[in-house]
This record gives structure tokens, C-alpha cells and sequence, in this order.
């Protein structure tokens, strides 16, 4: 007899993005100095930048309004995954990792925006002249969530139930 677990189980996995995202956050932010590059790889550097913004510095030049709007934004959005991934089936796991990620990426960069008041970014991927902004790898999980989302939109025939992709 198999044992089925409830989708809350991939908690775990939040846990584990905080903890790795806010770790390397700390690092970057003891052993870099704010705005120099350390060039790592032709295409990627590891590049000490604070984000008083969302995605993209969206928002970044605002009069400081934005950090708590974000904080909220986040709260409301953890709620919601939260509640969502309690109530997937037990065999939905590829939509249940992708709401752990995305629910651990914002609630890593939340902690930055409540103790910090900009989030962390370090790394930093370029080519030539064309730079994309810096990040995280609070970006990077909620950035695979929202991928493996769009993916089970994919996955799943017409005519399956939503409740019944895995």
C-alpha cells in the first residue's frame, strides 16, 4: 500500500530555497564590495547590488512607499500559495515544487526588504555589451516555479481535470 502525503510536505523545499538564498545573500554581502565586479566567467560576474524595486529595479526610484507595498504584495501572494498547495492532490507534485519555489524565493526576498529594506542581488550574467540586471537565487526559484507552471499548463490534456495533473 502506497503512502500518500499530503502536497504540505514539499514545505521542506521552502525552507530549503530560504535557507540557501539568505546564506549566499550573506556571503556575497560580506565578501563583496557594493558595485565592483568579480568576474567569474566571460558572460557572468558576481556583482554586489541593492534592490529598493521589484523585478528589473521596477519601481526602485520610488520614495521608499514600494518597500512595504512589496512586503504586502508578498504576504498576500504566500497566503494564496500556501492555501493553493494545500489543497492539490497528493500525486500533483510537479505543481506543488512549483509553488514551494516561488513561495520560498518571495519569502526570501521579503526577509531582505523587512530587515534590509532593498533586497540582495550578486549575480550578474552580460554579454558584451548587453548586461541583464543582477539577481538572486531568490529570483532564480521563483523564476523556475513560474516556468514549471506554465509547463503544466502544457502537460495537461482539455480534457484532464486540473486536479488530476501530477
Amino acid at each position: 500500500m502506497a503512502v500518500t502525503r499530503s502536497p504540505l510536505h514539499w514545505l521542506w523545499l521552502a525552507v530549503l530555497v530560504i535557507a540557501v538564498d539568505l546564506g549566499t545573500k550573506a556571503i556575497a554581502s560580506a565578501s563583496l564590495s557594493y558595485g565592483e565586479s568579480v568576474h567569474v566567467l566571460p558572460f557572468f560576474s558576481l556583482t554586489l547590488l541593492h534592490n529598493t524595486g521589484a523585478a528589473f529595479s521596477f519601481l526602485a526610484g520610488a520614495d521608499g512607499w514600494q518597500r512595504w507595498f512589496f512586503v504586502a504584495l508578498a504576504a498576500v501572494v504566500s497566503v494564496v500559495l500556501i492555501r493553493w498547495l494545500s489543497r492539490l492532490g497528493a500525486g500533483e507534485r510537479w505543481m506543488a515544487v512549483a509553488i514551494v519555489l516561488i513561495l520560498g524565493g518571495a519569502i526570501g526576498n521579503v526577509y531582505d526588504r523587512v530587515v534590509h529594506g532593498y533586497v540582495v542581488d550578486f549575480l550578474h550574467f552580460y554579454w558584451n555589451q548587453y548586461h541583464f540586471p543582477a539577481f538572486n537565487l531568490a529570483d532564480t526559484a521563483i523564476t523556475i516555479g513560474a516556468l514549471m507552471m506554465v509547463v503544466d499548463l502544457f502537460r495537461k490534456s482539455p480534457e484532464q481535470p486540473a486536479d488530476q495533473g501530477e
